[in-house]
């Protein structure tokens, strides 16, 4: 897995640009939360005490050698006696992240765990969960406690924390990220899907399956990159930053595409965290055959049947959202009969069993024949269309009527448009023409 590049870029440097997106993407507050990062001379340089996490520099950041001496400009964070208990406890940890993200959150004052296995590729990425007793927050007590949970197990790498929030480590604060975003995407995705219905998890065998598959193509050399080539490139990418910031792609899971020429399209990577994707990364797809070098998306076949099905696509989007993932976890209907908006934009939704991209992809392909989104189960939400943009903005449609109609579950009965009000639609805005 790419990971920021720690050769290149200074501690305080990437805790700044980390701090930042977890604020950025509402997963802690102003004061909450602190990071901290062990260099390879024992000093940790940890986020301030009292400083606002919207706008930390890296010249906010602090040190605290590893002979105890404080260096910088503010306070050390108060909570940095348990940063030192793990970093004791785990030695090839060389990062330790803490926030109250909601989800996780409100996993940890009901004293429970989230069930990774909600999502193929979050078992992975966490591993096995720790959960640590309540103490005062910053006290010793506190970090022996963490410190306790993380003794139990040796693959423990995230304990929730009773009544607080959430402690992870990384081998670096790329790996720590990843782990603390797609754990908080797991605990959304759950509670997203109890408010529909009950969760259905993935098993065993349905998880490796995930893990396991890679596309099983042939590679060329001689790669060329004309203009609109790499015009394509950076357009895939500006894309994927967007749907990170907007909260539509997480850095564990997402694929996006663009029909280049014929059947011939460029993908995003697997093995590259979707919020450090660059131009280099992107992979070209010719003559069913894989830039040479590249590990592109486990989705590859997929967008390749979709393309070659569906030739008025040129553009792919298939990702991860809380709210849609709710409905991909649960035996709800997404029903998007709701606003004039969403049928318009969406049709009906059909959904997919887990693993059908894998095992029968023209199927899915076939459906988008007369409709741009489906769903597989437990995996993602697939958007088609005839352009990047237009695809992301069905998928903002998507997200947007999902979290509606999960926020309208508690609050009263449903009540979709008729099916005359829907054929009105149609006539008036040509759908399906």
């Amino acid at each position: 897995m790419k990971q920021l590049n720690t050769k290149l870029m200074h501690p305080a440097e990437q805790l700044a640009l980390i701090i930042g997106r977890i604020y950025r993407s509402g997963l802690t507050t102003t004061s909450g939360g602190n990071l901290s990062i062990m260099d390879d001379n024992g000093d940790m340089w940890i986020t301030p005490a009292g400083i606002d996490k919207g706008s930390l520099t890296a010249a906010d950041i602090m040190c605290v050698k590893a002979d105890g001496t404080i260096v910088g400009r503010h306070r050390p964070s108060s909570e940095y006696p348990f940063h030192k208990a793990i970093y004791k406890i785990r030695p090839k940890m060389r990062s330790v992240i803490h926030a109250h993200p909601p989800g996780l959150v409100t996993f940890s004052v009901i004293h429970q765990i989230p069930d990774t296995s909600i999502i193929p590729q979050a078992r992975n990425v966490c591993g096995p969960i720790g959960f640590a007793k309540y103490d005062i927050p910053g006290s010793e007590a506190l970090g022996k406690s963490i410190a306790r949970e993380f003794e139990k197990n040796p693959e423990y790498k995230a304990v929730i924390m009773e009544n607080h929030g959430v402690v992870l480590c990384g081998e670096d604060i790329g790996s720590a990220y990843q782990r603390f975003e797609t754990l908080e995407l797991c605990a959304r995705t759950i509670l997203n899907s109890k408010t529909l219905g009950t969760p259905k998890y993935l098993n065993s065998n349905q998880i490796a399956m995930h893990e396991s598959h890679a596309p099983d193509l042939q590679y060329f050399m001689n790669v060329s990159h004309p203009s609109d080539e790499r015009a394509i490139r950076s357009e895939i990418c500006r894309m994927v930053r967007r749907a990170c910031d907007q909260r539509l792609m997480s850095s564990s899971y997402g694929t996006i595409s663009m029909r280049w020429k014929g059947n011939d399209f460029l993908i995003t990577p697997t093995q590259v965290q979707r919020w450090d994707i660059d131009e280099e990364d992107i992979v070209q797809i010719k003559d069913g055959m894989v830039e040479a070098g590249k590990h592109p998306s486990r989705a590859t076949v997929l967008h390749a049947e979709i393309y070659r099905r569906n030739p008025k696509v040129n553009a792919i989007v298939l990702t991860q959202c809380p709210s849609l993932m709710g409905f991909c976890t649960s035996d709800a209907e997404f029903n998007v009969r709701t606003i004039p908006e969403s049928w318009i934009f969406l049709q009906d939704v059909p959904k997919f069993d887990f693993g059908m991209q894998y095992t029968n992809p023209a199927e899915v392909a076939d459906a988008l024949k007369s409709r741009p989104c489906v769903m597989l189960s437990n995996d993602s939400v697939i958007v088609a269309s005839d352009s990047l943009l237009n695809a992301f903005d069905r998928l903002e449609v998507a997200e947007f009527s999902a979290k509606s109609l999960i926020l309208a579950a508690p609050a009263g009965k449903l009540h979709p448009i008729t099916d005359k009000e829907v054929e009105d639609l149609r006539i008036a805005f040509h759908v399906g023409e």
